[in-house]
């Protein structure tokens, strides 16, 4: 569905001054996936998302987008493809039956048809009492969800979403991907996300691909990326100072084992697997007759995984653009 060779956009600022805000982009994404893409502002995702949906070329290298090119075939690409910005896309003083409607006839369906897909989206997105309401009228997640049913009129194959829940409370943001996840799964359609919450991307995402300063520098399932880039973290509380010792080395020896560090009694390790790590563990303390008080596994996270990949926290990064001190650093859009 996306497939993409050395995809690179630079942005001139000024005669002295060139934005490499992508830097050579390589992507295979397969029809049916969903994929989130993550990275700090200024990481280069929104620029290669922009790329992706024909809204700026590239500066170099290829990208083919449902089976055509993003350059060569700009139109063809648009129509199998929706695209939901950052920003709302409806007209605030227009009824949200009409905005999907008028949607339908630009992608050259019928009357007849644009307004029995527009009903049909309504309904599917848990729009239809707000039909006939003005677009400033509508809570925020009730204008995403219509962004949504816009984005979809013309049935695509690919559905781009660029931040879609940002600014929506958990409770708005959870409804809003059910809407998703129920659509994908009656059209059958691939979907591509960028997000800043890490936990949106855990729950609903098949793939990860991280992105950092304008490149790729992972790309694997949620599990797959956590177990290998982060690990569990077992973290064991002992009866005495002598046995934490004990136990600090016990930790030191399984598989995989990284970061172990003590805290008083409290002794900590990142390990492969935690839960088929642990029986081990407490069997050799009992053999050795090292105390343990009690103990913990907790799962690793999604900002583990891109702290162990830059040194830098994504929740972090997200707040403020990267800083910069030369002129590859920088993402312009």
């Amino acid at each position: 569905m996306i497939h993409t060779r050395m995809l690179a956009k630079d942005f001139t600022l000024n005669r002295s001054e060139t934005v490499h805000a992508v830097k050579g982009i390589d992507l295979d994404i397969h029809a049916g996936e969903l994929v989130a893409v993550l990275g700090p502002n200024g990481a280069g995702k929104t620029t290669t998302m922009r790329m992706l949906t024909t809204l700026i070329a590239p500066t170099s290298g290829t990208a083919e987008v449902a089976g055509y090119d993003v350059v060569a075939d700009a139109a063809k690409v648009r129509r199998r493809i929706g695209y939901v910005g950052q920003g709302n896309g409806a007209g605030h003083t227009q009824r949200a039956r009409d905005e999907v409607y008028t949607q339908g006839l630009v992608y050259g369906l019928d009357r007849r048809a644009a307004r029995r897909r527009a009903e049909e989206l309504l309904e599917g997105l848990d729009l239809t009492e707000l039909a006939t309401r003005k677009v400033s009228d509508l809570s925020g997640g009730q204008r995403r969800r219509l962004d949504v049913a816009i984005g979809l009129v013309h049935a695509p194959s690919l559905l781009f979403l660029d931040e879609p829940s940002t600014g929506l409370d958990p409770q708005n943001r959870a409804n809003l991907w059910q809407h998703i996840t129920d659509m994908r799964t009656a059209y059958g359609m691939t979907i591509v996300l960028t997000t800043h919450y890490l936990d949106e991307a855990d729950s609903v995402a098949e793939r990860v691909i991280v992105v950092d300063h304008g490149q790729v520098i992972a790309d694997d399932t949620p599990d797959a990326l956590k177990a290998r880039l982060a690990g569990d973290l077992i973290t064991v509380t002992a009866a005495t100072a002598e046995a934490g010792a004990q136990l600090a080395q016990l930790l030191s020896r399984l598989e995989g084992s990284r970061e172990v560090a003590s805290d008083g009694l409290k002794v900590s390790a990142r390990v492969r697997n935690g839960s088929r790590s642990l029986p081990g563990l407490l069997n050799t303390a009992r053999l050795a007759e090292a105390g343990v008080e009690a103990v913990q596994v907790d799962r690793p996270t999604l900002d583990d995984v891109f702290l162990a990949l830059t040194g830098r926290s994504l929740r972090e990064s997200t707040g403020t653009a990267v800083p910069t001190t030369s002129t590859n650093q920088k993402e312009a859009a």
